[in-house]
């Protein structure tokens, strides 16, 4: 567990108090979320065997622990607040970086949070009668409280984060025991184990929708790395709470669509909700709608707190860089927070509450945010071949391999993306461009703080005139 000794590299900087335990309930908690209850369903529906949707999570967590492990090494060489935003200034330079804390800071954490917010609250509108403003009330106030307990200090913060984590944990074990352990499903439902049901989706076609399902259910995992310079011994604990929680997160999925697969046969599999309605059924009787909307709002929650934890320290490296206003790198004098980058993510995201169109705008950025991750990942391969500071390929087991295994089915995801949504990711991909107009103000202001830092690169010299 986290101990109460604190490490500080000097006066006006993160104090670094966060251990295995917290970081690694970072990534449970914001990976398992309403998803775990729903996507199940559609991938037993479409692949019509339980061998090839546990083949799919396996794949999908193997795709996943090979970026895990990438992050992880250029967690421990890079060993500061900010995440993806450093990796990619330090690989690509600050102008790359800047691209992604824009389209974080103003649309995807924001929405991302907002989405979370609603989502938790929108889960009990029935249970308790919720009008539609009520549920945007809760989820506003949800916002702010998250907020000012991760003000009041990062310790604060990850306390309430592994209570929560604990308690999605052991909601879902709850689910899995009482699930196989008391007779309530049909092991003949698993069966025939590898034969495809008649009705099935075409193999390859059942795969490739399947695996898109997955990454998405496995999302969230990287920001671990956001909160590096906030825990003790970086450069050992964010890798392993990587691959901890990646394999966690593996665990719970595949036991709890094991669950689920036994309680409701794959031919009464009809929608997402008719399927989660079915297995709560099974499990809680009459009352197990009721029951399965506390527990996706417990489970909800969780995702909820890890975003608003993890998500602010991106904008406060960038202010601390000099690409975003000054006064979000302040650090609160009591309390030893990003406490104005805390402010900005939760404000912008009761903003979105408010509006409603969180979702329509996070649809469009799907394609740019996976584009972002693979380019991190492929970072990897351009600093290891700099050769400046330490080089990153022995701080990555099985390298070069592990960032490939991970780069070409995100590529091919990127193509998927592509071609189902041009519109859309068109469109994404505009808005982060826009962001280029916005990094020029910020090199004339004279601001930019990069140049000259131990182990940063700075962007090419240019003539910006007077």
């Amino acid at each position: 567990m986290q101990g109460n000794d604190t490490e500080r590299d000097d006066p006006g900087t993160l104090t670094r108090r966060l251990g295995l335990v917290s970081t690694t309930a970072i990534i449970v908690a914001e990976v398992i979320g309403a998803g775990i209850f729903l996507t199940p369903a559609g991938m037993a529906r479409s692949l019509g065997s339980p061998f090839w949707l546990l083949a799919v999570w396996l794949a999908m967590a193997m795709i996943t622990m090979s970026g895990a492990v990438c992050y992880g090494g250029l967690a421990a060489r890079f060993p500061e607040a900010g995440g993806g935003y450093v990796y990619l200034r330090e690989a690509f330079g600050p102008r790359v970086g800047f691209l992604y804390g824009w389209m974080s800071a103003l649309i995807t954490d924001p929405g991302l949070t907002a989405l979370f917010a609603v989502g938790m609250a929108g889960s009990l509108k029935d249970v308790a009668g919720l009008s539609s403003i009520s549920v945007r009330a809760i989820a506003v106030v949800a916002i702010a409280g998250l907020a000012v307990v991760n003000i009041a200090g990062v310790r604060s913060g990850a306390t309430l984060l592994r209570g929560l984590t604990a308690l999605k944990l052991l909601l879902l074990a709850l689910i899995v025991v009482r699930g196989l352990g008391f007779g309530r499903g049909d092991w003949c439902n698993l069966l025939p184990l590898v034969a495809r049901r008649p009705g099935s989706e075409p193999l390859p076609q059942a795969l490739e929708s399947g695996l898109v399902a997955a990454f998405f259910s496995f999302g969230g995992w990287w920001d671990a790395g956001k909160l590096a310079g906030e825990t003790k011994d970086p450069r050992r604990t964010i890798p392993r709470s990587l691959a901890l929680g990646v394999v966690i997160v593996t665990a719970v999925y595949v036991l709890i669509s094991l669950a689920f697969l036994y309680l409701v046969p794959t031919e009464k599999i009809g929608s997402d909700q008719a399927f989660a309605s079915l297995a709560g059924a099974a499990l809680f009787g009459s009352a197990g709608g009721q029951v399965f909307a506390v527990v996706v709002a417990a489970v909800i929650l969780g995702s909820l707190a890890a975003m608003i934890m993890a998500a602010p320290r991106v904008y406060f490296a960038m202010a601390r860089d000099g690409l975003f206003p000054n006064a979000l790198a302040a650090i609160h004098p009591r309390f030893e927070t990003p406490a104005r980058a805390i402010v900005l993510q939760a404000a912008l995201a009761s903003l979105l509450v408010v509006a409603g169109t969180f979702e329509q705008i996070l649809a469009y950025f799907f394609f740019v945010t996976i584009a972002f991750l693979a380019l991190t990942v492929a970072g990897v391969f351009v600093l290891d071949c700099r050769r400046e500071g330490e080089r990153l390929g022995p701080l990555i087991p099985g390298y070069p391999l592990t960032p490939l295994v991970f780069l070409l089915p995100i590529a091919m995801l990127l193509v998927t993306l592509a071609l189902r949504s041009p519109m859309q990711s068109s469109l994404g991909l505009l808005v982060v461009l826009l962001g280029l107009p916005a990094y020029q103000v910020a090199l004339r202001s004279g601001a930019l703080k990069i140049a000259g830092r131990p182990g940063s690169i700075a962007e090419p010299s240019v003539d910006l005139g007077t």
